[in-house]
Parts: C-alpha cells; structure tokens; sequence
C-alpha cells in the first residue's frame, strides 16, 4: 500500500507545482489597464468648471457676519421643541351618535 501512495503523492505535488510554474503576475492585464478611468471620467463629467480653482474673483453675496447670523439662527431654531401638532377635524365628531 506504501508504495503505491508515495508515487501518488509525488505525481500529484509534481502537477500542482507545474499548474504554478509561469503564471504571470496578474490574471487580469485588460481590466487592471483600465483601472479607475470609469471614476475618473464620473467625475469629470460631473465637474462643472474645471478651471473653477483659477479664478481669484471674490464671490458676491452676504458677507461673513451675515452669514454667521444666519447660520447661528438655523442652529437656535433647531434646539427648540417642535410646535405641537393641530389636528382640525372637518366633517363631524369623534364619538358615537
């Protein structure tokens, strides 16, 4: 039973180690090519102005202290409690007859 067993296994390691021999080191050379461009044109194609960074032109609106006041009176109405709710009841009562 030995005998048999042993040319076996060598015949099987041996198989094994040639399945190995010369594989190259990546299985997929045409998807790894082409890795990341799918993001890359996303958000090219979502980019509105691209040359936005280059332009010094201060932008027009509020300035800083009104905005601060907006920003803190958002902030104080969102720690108040909520109004309670009015139910108005059109079309008759709640109870029985």
């Amino acid at each position: 039973m030995k005998t048999t067993f042993t040319p076996f296994v060598i015949a099987t390691l041996a198989a094994g180690l040639a399945g190995c021999a010369g594989t190259p080191a990546t299985t997929t050379p045409h998807l790894d090519q082409y890795f990341g461009q799918a993001v890359n044109q996303a958000r090219a194609q979502q980019t509105l102005n691209p040359d936005a960074s280059r332009n010094a032109d201060p932008v027009a609106g509020i300035d800083g202290k009104a905005g601060q006041a907006v920003v803190d009176r958002y902030y104080e109405g969102m720690k108040q409690e909520p109004a309670p709710a009015t139910v108005i009841n059109i079309g008759g009562g709640l109870g029985g007859s």
